[in-house]
């Protein structure tokens, strides 16, 4: 779609194009404007910024308006915050008058809503009033925000738990037995690159020195410690085992309340693996179908069965004393509303402690986008979420985080769900942006959080290959760790 922008930045007017209308991409053309097409147009007049937006598709104009009172904008922050919100709410209802169907997230775009009910908490409001308040200003339907209030309650407990120097730890490993078709992980199939690992063990070592030293320089606590990828447990018993020494030998764990690593795969799941973890106080894994159907399963490219995944729990089982969870994925390729329901059910039979559903993201690096093909409509996924959310309240699971995505089908969300007292706090905190996470491996995102919600965020290289060629430069970016706590 065209857009023609007065007055705003690019980004909330993509924002908002890319969840009212999730098959147009944006265009900047410099001729006058013609066609279909948004005109935005933001400016303050009589105490107010107000936002106007004109959407024009198939030859009829839409419109829309938003405003703010100008006596809420006090610095450069506070302008860009409400510029973007009245430019996405205007969008919103422009978009709405063309005839869209009624988003469930209404104008809301960004990726953490539990932050802005979490506001609300915190302000002082009741949860009853916070979720009034939190439909009322961004339209979303009374289901969507009773999750968001589940998540931002947890999030102001865990909150509370944690002091001003804790941290959260986390390890990258950027390897897979195969890559599935949805992933735009940073990850590379073991079949192709199984000569990089070792290498790659060899620069992490050093990345893990570097780190702890600027962790204890900054007198930094962590207490949780979350092992990704990829998926950690392509590696073998062996090097597992030193992965978790060389952790243990140059950070301080005492403090450490959660250790989780993502066995995800089962076709990587082995005994010797399990009880190397548990050795070394692991007490958290995910054991991730996807999808219980084995037609599914082959048009995501997992090479293994839904019976794999029983046999695995079993042994994680069997081998005891881990919390586990495991992820399923809405709108997959081949899959209908039935055949979800019939994953579900089967993952409740084996009653993790947690369960996460996702809704599928057509990320623009996954096989999916690519190659393309026939998926759920977003009226079949959104049949999907709602049986999961009945089905995992029934079984006496909890939302306690989520989080959206570009490209999400429908628009929908990712949702942590989880038996009582058994919530991820890692989690918990990488999505609510409680405390600092500090990363390790390939692909890492370190995201430094300050008082006042200040924030850093600095990226290890992507690939194995450029990850080990660049360990020095991944060894130096870590003082800017000590450089941001003032230390």
């Amino acid at each position: 779609m065209k857009l023609y922008l007065n007055g705003c930045g690019r980004y909330p007017a993509e924002q908002a194009l890319l969840t009212f209308f999730p098959g147009e991409r944006p265009e900047y053309p410099q001729e006058p404007p013609e066609g279909d097409r948004c005109e935005i147009n933001v400016a303050m007049r009589n105490e107010k910024l107000i936002c106007s937006c004109l959407l024009v598709r198939g030859g009829e104009s839409y419109r829309g308006k938003a405003a703010v009172l100008r006596s809420r904008i006090v610095d450069e922050v506070t302008r860009e915050r409400y510029t973007g919100r009245v430019v996405k709410l205007a969008f919103y209802r422009a978009a709405l008058a063309s005839g869209i169907p009624y988003p469930e997230w209404g104008c809301l775009t960004g990726v953490r809503p539990a932050k802005l009910m979490a506001a609300y908490l915190r302000e002082g409001l009741s949860p009853q009033a916070a979720r009034g308040r939190f439909s009322r200003e961004y339209y979303v339907s009374q289901r969507r925000a009773a999750l968001c209030l589940d998540a931002a309650l947890s999030s102001v407990e865990a909150e509370r738990s944690l002091g001003e120097r804790d941290v959260c730890l986390y390890v990258g490993i950027p390897f897979c037995p195969t890559r599935c078709a949805y992933c735009s992980f940073v990850s590379q199939a073991v079949e192709k690159s199984m000569g990089l690992i070792e290498p790659f063990l060899e620069a992490l070592w050093r990345d893990i020195e570097a780190t702890a030293e600027a962790v204890r320089r900054a007198s930094l606590r962590p207490v949780a410690l979350y092992m990704g990828g990829g998926t950690p447990t392509t590696l073998s018993a062996g090097q597992l085992d030193e992965l978790c020494a060389r952790l243990e030998e140059n950070f301080d764990l005492s403090a450490l309340r959660e250790y989780t690593v993502e066995a995800g795969r089962p076709d990587t799941i082995a005994r010797d693996k399990l009880e190397t973890l548990r050795a070394h106080g692991v007490r958290r894994v995910s054991v991730n179908p996807q999808s219980m159907s084995d037609r599914v399963l082959e048009a995501i490219g997992r090479r293994h069965t839904a019976q794999d995944i029983v046999d695995a729990l079993e042994l994680v089982r069997s081998v005891g004393g881990f919390d586990v969870n495991m992820d399923l994925i809405a709108g997959l390729p081949a899959d209908t509303a039935e055949g979800f329901g019939a994953t579900l059910e089967a993952v409740l039979r084996l009653a993790p402690e947690n369960i996460t559903v996702h809704t599928l993201a057509m990320k623009r690096g996954s096989r999916l986008h690519l190659e393309g093909g026939p998926l759920p409509t977003a009226e079949e996924v959104g049949g999907m979420l709602s049986a999961a959310m009945w089905e995992l309240s029934a079984a006496g699971y909890s939302p306690y985080y989520l989080y959206r995505q570009k490209y999400m089908s429908g628009g929908f969300e990712n949702v942590g769900w989880s038996l009582p007292g058994r919530e991820s706090l890692y989690n918990i905190c990488i999505m609510e942006e409680l405390c600092g996470i500090i990363s390790m491996g390939a692909g890492g995102s370190t995201k430094l959080v300050g008082p006042g919600g200040r924030l850093e965020r600095f990226f290890a290289p992507k690939y194995p290959q450029e990850y080990i060629n660049g360990i020095e430069s991944v060894r130096a970016d870590k003082e800017r760790i000590v450089e941001f706590y003032g230390v």
